[in-house]
């Protein structure tokens, strides 16, 4: 029997009991709204992203909160501060869903200061909202060329771990960072791009699970989360860019035995079922025709047709 997936509607009023997930989404909005609350209470300018759209062209889906703000990163003219919380994608961590960290969707609270605060006054900034959470890192890590530099900002009020992989780059734009850890897991980090910036970035959801107890989804409610939030960004099921990734999220839903309650999933059940009849029929004729004609000529996604034929 499918599993279906969970209902994704955020409403304003139950009046019923809630279910597991509409507790997460109001556990999620007021953090989100208490970190809006303390951004705007040190005079930082606020603003919310839902949309996974890309804000430029280098990436499919808007992969991190400071995107948008690539081009003021690089004015030396431009200074200034602001925070947001974004909504991001990242189809890396595909094969790792569902182990209780990792998701494709997911928040990102975020800070981007433009060389106006300093690495010191965002590790404050940080510690004492996490502080408001009752939350205290069980450590964070440094990069060892900053070991003498940044250490000294954290008082000797947490442990410090030198990690050589604390640097951070989306492509473009990187720096060193210092990473904060809880539970083993680690909820964000403070980089300091260019030397004069700073980029700050912690996962919503992690705190979430950290602070209230909210469970990570499985696989299958990451997957179903994911197709709804790309839908709602605007995009529809097709065989380019963003269109394909949620063709092939649908079809990963499938093939694990779920469901979708949207138009979407049940046309491309029935388009993959009409392929794999084409498949079938035009093989022999075209025994030595290459995966890439396949698809450019017919549509068809050989390793789609191997996985159906697997299960």
């Amino acid at each position: 029997m499918a599993a279906d997936c969970p209902a994704r509607r955020r409403p304003l009023y139950f009046p019923k009991a809630r279910t597991t997930k509409e507790v997460a989404y109001v556990t999620a909005g007021r953090l989100i709204q208490q970190y809006q609350d303390f951004c705007l209470s040190k005079g930082i300018d606020f603003i919310r992203i839902e949309s996974v759209r890309p804000h430029d062209d280098t990436t499919l889906f808007c992969s991190a909160g400071m995107q948008q703000y690539k081009p003021l990163f690089s004015d030396p003219s431009h200074s200034g501060t602001v925070a947001n919380s974004q909504a991001c994608l990242r189809m890396g961590d595909l094969d790792e869903i569902g182990d209780g960290t990792h998701l494709l969707h997911f928040t990102m609270l975020g800070l981007f200061s433009f060389r106006e605060m300093t690495v010191g006054s965002a590790i404050d900034f940080w510690r004492e909202f996490l502080g408001t959470l009752g939350l205290v890192p069980d450590h964070v890590t440094i990069h060892p060329d900053r070991l003498v530099e940044w250490t000294p900002l954290y008082g000797g009020r947490v442990p410090i771990v030198p990690d050589p992989e604390c640097m951070w780059s989306d492509g473009s734009i990187s720096g060193y960072c210092t990473e904060f850890y809880k539970d083993g897991v680690e909820i964000g980090n403070i980089v300091n791009p260019l030397g004069s910036c700073i980029d700050v970035g912690f996962g919503l959801e992690r705190l979430d699970m950290i602070v209230n107890g909210t469970p990570q989804d499985d696989a299958l409610g990451t997957l179903c989360e994911t197709v709804m939030t790309i839908v709602e960004s605007g995009y529809r099921p097709g065989n380019k860019e963003q269109g394909y990734v949620l063709r092939k999220l649908l079809r990963r839903i499938h093939k694990m035995g779920g469901t979708l309650d949207h138009p979407f999933f049940t046309e491309e059940v029935e388009r993959q079922k009409r392929l794999r009849a084409k498949y079938l029929r035009l093989r022999d004729r075209h025994p030595e025709m290459s995966p890439d004609w396949w698809f450019d000529t017919h549509g068809i996604d050989l390793s789609d047709i191997r996985e159906t034929a697997d299960e």
